[in-house]
């Protein structure tokens, strides 16, 4: 990996969607419902935490510079963009590791709180487990979604972060934003998918011990109830104005100096158009590449349907590489 600049600027994506994936709504569920998941070989490694509590990994069997990949809400190595990154990573020269967030790896965690959109000491947690490996921290880290969004928060609160490069994909920036913004329209589609599995998740985690909440699962049906009944009172936020407050990272962009690229299209139906950044926010080390199609995590290109280009891994890779 080259060193990158350290300027930020606001550019203008190269992306391009394919001609037959018009809209945000096509080009976010095509990957998710036809990409194919490579099977790769992977061994698992624990981290456990200072708090009692545990993280899972999946290390890619290849070498070189090593690679952090953080999903998003609800994600896994089942998700779409999860499995096909590893692969590209392994094959352009890098270790990939998946981190699994607390809680979303097959065990559930032993503590009642998960993993969430501010989570980013667990990620301090990681990098500085792993950096007393002998080949040292990942230099560089890729984030998406609410992955996204942790990873940012981290590098501008942390005086000295560990790593090197990062790469952050569709990130919500305002979480109050990405709330209100399920709520409208074909939107309200992934609000439903998306706490449908996290209630299922819930349940599986507290089959066999009590529920800490006196809430009534059934009863919640939108972002706002959830993460005030749910998330707010188990990672210890006074509610769901301080969990969106504390735990958005448009507010932390100005500190990040760690040359960071970050993909983001205008048209992402997980929020706003004014919940993107102007330039004078983005930190020393933020280039904010944005397309004006794309989707949440979509980024589809490709001539015919049966030749799909998911243009992601040939971006990201690229920027590792070069630093641009």
């Amino acid at each position: 990996m080259t060193t990158p600049r350290t300027t930020s600027r606001l550019t203008t994506s190269r992306f391009r969607p394919a001609w037959w994936l018009p809209g945000p709504h096509l080009q976010t569920l095509w990957p998710s419902l036809m990409r194919r998941r490579p099977r790769l070989a992977l061994t698992r490694r624990r981290i456990e935490l200072a708090d009692g509590d545990f993280i899972d990994l999946a290390l890619g069997a290849s070498s070189g510079p090593r690679v952090l990949v953080i999903h998003g809400l609800e994600g896994n190595l089942e998700s779409h963009y999860a499995g096909s990154l590893m692969r590209a990573l392994a094959r352009g020269g890098f270790q990939p590791i998946f981190l699994f967030l607390r809680g979303c790896s097959e065990e559930p965690n032993r503590l009642d709180r998960a993993y969430h959109s501010g989570a980013s000491a667990d990620l301090a947690e990681v990098l500085e487990v792993l950096s007393r490996d002998p080949e040292g921290a990942p230099p560089a880290a890729i984030g998406f979604s609410l992955g996204a969004n942790l990873l940012l928060k981290y590098l501008g609160e942390t005086p000295a972060p560990r790593l090197q490069r990062a790469v952050a994909v569709s990130v919500p920036f305002v979480l109050r934003d990405a709330m209100l913004r399920l709520d409208l329209g074909g939107s309200r589609l992934y609000r439903r998918h998306l706490l449908g599995k996290l209630k299922a998740s819930l349940r599986r985690k507290f089959a066999e011990r009590p529920f800490p909440l006196d809430v009534d699962l059934d009863a919640i049906r939108d972002f706002n109830q959830f993460d005030d009944r749910i998330t707010a009172p188990l990672n210890g936020f006074a509610g769901v104005f301080d969990y969106y407050t504390r735990a958005s990272c448009r507010p932390f962009l100005a500190g990040i100096h760690t040359p960071t690229l970050i993909l983001q299209a205008a048209d992402d139906p997980f929020m706003f158009p004014t919940t993107i950044p102007w330039a004078h926010e983005l930190g020393p080390g933020v280039t904010l590449e944005l397309a004006a199609h794309g989707g949440h995590v979509g980024f589809v290109a490709g001539t015919w349907p049966w030749r799909p280009h998911y243009w992601l891994d040939t971006r990201v890779l690229e920027y590792l590489h070069t630093g641009a």
